[in-house]
C-alpha cells in the first residue's frame, strides 16, 4: 500500500538504486505507448494533489492539444514543489528522499504532452536538498533513456532545477510560471491558462510534486491497481501531513478515503497530554475547520467537499482542548497577510486589517464593532484577488467565527 514512501524507493539521488528497485518501468511503459498515457491517467482517476484536485488527465490533454511554440522554447513542464504553507511537508520529503520517482513522473508527462523543457520548481528555503536534486538531474541527463524521451518528444530534453522565490504566493501556478522565468511571482489573471500560454508564452503543464510521483506508479502497475488502493469511491493513496496537538505527528501515506478519526487516533496516536480532540484545520490553514462531529469523514476530495471543507494538500493540523482557535486563526491569517504579494488591494489591505483586528481581540483590546468588522470582511473578501490567498484567509476566518464564536465573545468580555 505504501507506494510513495516505501523504503525501497528512498534511494536519494542514486539512479542505479532507483532502477534496481523497479524504477524506470513506468517510463518504459510510457515510451512503449505514448498515446495511451493520458487515457491511463483518466482510467486511474488521478487528480491534482497540490490542493485543487483537478483531474490530471484533463490538464495533460489540454497541453497535448497545443502546438509547441519555438520562440518560447517549445513546450514546458513545471513540477511545482514550492510548498510553503504551514503544516504541509510532503513534497520536501519526496524531493529529498525519493526524487527519482518525481523526475520519472515528469518525464512521463513530457512524453505525454511532448514537452522538451522540464523544470523542478522547489522552495528556496529547502537549500539542503538542492545539491541532491542537482545530482539526481545529472544522473538522468547521463542516462540513455533520456535520448529515447527526446526522440519521442521531437526535441532535446532540457532538465533544470529552479529555486523559487521562497514566498508562499509563489506556489500559485501563474506565479510559479513567472518565477521560473526569473520574475517576481505575481499571480496573473486567467484565461489564458498555462496550457495555452505559460513559461515564455509556451504551452505549459504544471502539476504538484506528489502528482508526478503517483504518475510513475500508475504507468508501472496500471489504473485498476491504483483505483484498488483507495477506500470506497476514492482512488489511490495520499500523503497526509499530520501536525499540531497529536502524539505522533509526521507524514503518513494511507489509502485515499481514510477517515479523520483513523488518521488522528490510530496513526497519530491521539491527542497530546491525554486531552480531548477539539478541531482540525484540514488541507492546511486555508480551509474550513472540522470538529468532533466530523471525525468520521473520509479524507478524500469529494467527501470533504460534501462536508463543507477541502482536502487541499492533505495537511491536517490538529487542535486539542486547551489550545485557542482564536490564537491559531490569528497566527494563520497573519501568515497570509505577511505573504500577500501586494498586487491586489483587497488582499494586501484586507488580510492586514483582519490580522490587526484578530490580534486586538486576542489581546482583550477590542470592541463588539471589531467582531462585526470581521464578519463583514469574511463576507466581502472572497473572490476579490487574482489568486486564492485572500480566499484562504477569509475561509479560515469565517469558519472559526461560525464554529468557535464563543472564543471571540469571551475575549471581548475580558
Amino acid at each position: 500500500m505504501k507506494v510513495l514512501t516505501a523504503k525501497s524507493v528512498q534511494v536519494g539521488p542514486d539512479l542505479a538504486a532507483w532502477f534496481d528497485a523497479g524504477g524506470g518501468q513506468g517510463l518504459e511503459q510510457a515510451l512503449a505507448d505514448p498515446a495511451g498515457i493520458i487515457s491511463c491517467l483518466e482510467s486511474a482517476g488521478l487528480r491534482g494533489l497540490g490542493g485543487a484536485g483537478f483531474p490530471t488527465w484533463k490538464k495533460w490533454a489540454a497541453v497535448a492539444a497545443q502546438p509547441p511554440r519555438p520562440e518560447g522554447g517549445g513546450k514546458w513542464l513545471v513540477c511545482n514543489g514550492n510548498e510553503d504553507e504551514p503544516g504541509t511537508f510532503k513534497d520536501r520529503f519526496l524531493l529529498s528522499s525519493t526524487p527519482h520517482q518525481v523526475i520519472e513522473g515528469a518525464l512521463i508527462g513530457a512524453v505525454a504532452v511532448k514537452a522538451n523543457q522540464i523544470a523542478l520548481y522547489v522552495n528556496a528555503h529547502e537549500a539542503k536538498m538542492l545539491p541532491a536534486l542537482h545530482a539526481a538531474m545529472d544522473a538522468w541527463r547521463g542516462h540513455p533513456i533520456l535520448a529515447r524521451v527526446a526522440q519521442e518528444v521531437g526535441a532535446p530534453v532540457q532538465l533544470q532545477v529552479c529555486p523559487s522565490s521562497g514566498l508562499y504566493v509563489g506556489g500559485e501556478e501563474t506565479a510559479a510560471i513567472s518565477s521560473v522565468m526569473g520574475k517576481f511571482p505575481f499571480p496573473s489573471l486567467k484565461p489564458p491558462f498555462p496550457a495555452e500560454k505559460g513559461v515564455y508564452g509556451a504551452p505549459t503543464l504544471l502539476n504538484n510534486v506528489e502528482t508526478f510521483a503517483h504518475v510513475t506508479h500508475i504507468l508501472r502497475h496500471g489504473p485498476s491497481w491504483y483505483r484498488a488502493l483507495g477506500i470506497g469511491e476514492a482512488v489511490g493513496t495520499k500523503l497526509y501531513s499530520l501536525s499540531g496537538d497529536v502524539l505522533r505527528p509526521g507524514l503518513h501515506e494511507l489509502p485515499m478515503g481514510t477517515t479523520l478519526r483513523e488518521l488522528v487516533f490510530e496513526h497519530g496516536c491521539g491527542i497530546l497530554a491525554g486531552k480531548q480532540f477539539k478541531a482540525v484545520f484540514t488541507g492546511g490553514p486555508s480551509n474550513t475547520l472540522l470538529t468532533e462531529q466530523e471525525l468520521d469523514v473520509a479524507l478524500d476530495f469529494d467527501s470533504l467537499y460534501a462536508c463543507g471543507s477541502r482536502l487541499g494538500t492533505g495537511a491536517m493540523i490538529v487542535v486539542g482542548m486547551g489550545t485557542s482557535i482564536l490564537r491559531k486563526t490569528a497566527e494563520y491569517v497573519g501568515f497570509f497577510a505577511a505573504n500577500s504579494c501586494g498586487q491586489c488591494p483587497s488582499c494586501k489591505i484586507g488580510t492586514y486589517q483582519v490580522s490587526r483586528i484578530l490580534e486586538r481581540i486576542e489581546a482583550g483590546a477590542a470592541r463588539q464593532t471589531d467582531l462585526a468588522a470581521l464578519e463583514n470582511l469574511a463576507r466581502l473578501l472572497p473572490g476579490s484577488g487574482r489568486c486564492g490567498l485572500v480566499d484562504g484567509a477569509a475561509t479560515v476566518l469565517r469558519s472559526s467565527l461560525q464554529t468557535f464564536r464563543s472564543e471571540y465573545e469571551r475575549a471581548l468580555q475580558n
